[in-house]
């Protein structure tokens, strides 16, 4: 799993302004690095769907938020994630974490959140990628890269 440190200066050198999220998992020991980057403000929302709409009205607003959030809540906030990227068309960059994945993987859990994670991404038709075991703080510059390019959402995803 990534640091907060390299989460932080990734985001940082992306020019994102905004991490809108709620803190979950292996994503929330991001926090404290998080919180400690002058350059990034940290947003905690109640839930995943109103994360969406916070950084929808950030980004109409002219700033660059990013959503981060465990799968579980993503499938909570389909209609929030329907609406904005579907509707709207707003290029909103999304990290995704895939809760139990390497356990999943290995056989030690009967958590089905992994076996839906990517599925369910892919029915939303949106870019995506899936990040494992082997990812470094690259992977979230190159991510985000890929939103600005091709000026749609994207979403990454990272096993956890």
């Amino acid at each position: 799993m990534l640091d907060g440190l390299s989460v932080a200066a990734a985001l940082k050198e992306c020019g994102v302004t905004h991490v809108v999220w709620v803190p979950d998992s292996d994503l929330g020991t991001w926090e404290a690095a998080l919180l400690a980057e002058p350059g990034l403000r940290l947003v905690r929302v109640c839930r995943e769907g109103e994360a969406i709409a916070v950084a929808a009205g950030l980004y109409l607003g002219g700033q660059r938020p990013v959503v981060v959030m465990q799968c579980t809540g993503f499938f909570e906030a389909g209609d929030a994630f329907r609406n904005v990227v579907h509707d709207l068309k707003l290029p909103l960059h999304f990290i995704v974490g895939i809760r139990s994945y390497h356990a999943h993987q290995d056989g030690k859990t009967s958590d089905s959140c992994p076996v839906f994670a990517e599925p369910i991404v892919a029915a939303w038709n949106v870019p995506h990628v899936v990040r494992t075991r082997q990812y470094d703080p690259s992977c979230l510059v190159a991510a985000y890269q890929q939103t600005q390019a091709g000026n749609t959402a994207f979403v990454l995803l990272l096993g956890e």
